[in-house]
């Protein structure tokens, strides 16, 4: 059985200005960082592994402590654009890396992988875009236009109703896409 792995991005915990930038449905700070941890730790259990892919948080250490303290899994940070609390709470996190190539057991490819590109940011080219390699980013709160022909989107929880996706989800939306490899249908060797 395939590990519970998990991807998200921009919580923004402690920032009262994002309600009003992201138009997010919260009446206040405090609602918007409870109802985070709550859809969090709803589809996120103590032993799964979770990739956040930036801008955590925007508050103080002690607060950032405290609420990594209330989220489950075990997380990978890939590092935003807005980290400076986080980062004083290193132990907190299995990895902190600015950009990883994640490969996962995945018997539906012709070579047993999925390799997954992780950065903040969107990119309209990366390793491996032309042979499948799938792309996930944050850092524009579902302000760019989804690009149906690339295998690239954004995880971040404005997009996904605040909630963390699953890698299984992720696959569903891959599927969607109408992305064709570019030179034609070759075996997808160098994963």
């Amino acid at each position: 059985m395939k590990p519970n792995i998990f991807f998200t991005a921009d919580h923004h915990f402690g920032h009262a200005n994002i309600i009003k930038f992201s138009e997010r449905p919260f009446e206040s700070l405090d609602h918007m960082n409870e109802e985070l941890i709550k859809r969090w730790n709803e589809k996120i259990g103590i032993g799964d592994t979770v990739y956040h892919l930036g801008d955590i948080s925007l508050g103080k250490p002690d607060f950032t402590k405290e609420i990594l303290d209330r989220l489950n899994g075990n997380i990978h940070l890939i590092k935003g654009n807005h980290e400076g609390a986080a980062l004083t709470y290193p132990k907190r996190f299995d990895s902190i890396r600015d950009y990883h190539e994640l490969k996962i057991d995945e018997s539906e490819n012709a070579n047993g992988k999925q390799k997954i590109i992780l950065l903040h940011y969107a990119m309209r080219s990366w390793n491996g875009s032309h042979r499948g390699v799938w792309q996930l980013y944050g850092h524009s709160h579902g302000t760019l236009p989804d690009d149906e022909m690339a295998l690239s989107f954004d995880v971040g929880v404005d997009c996904h109703d605040f909630y963390p996706i699953s890698y299984e989800e992720v696959k569903e939306i891959m599927k969607r896409k109408k992305w064709t490899p570019p030179f034609g249908a070759r075996e997808n060797k160098e994963l």
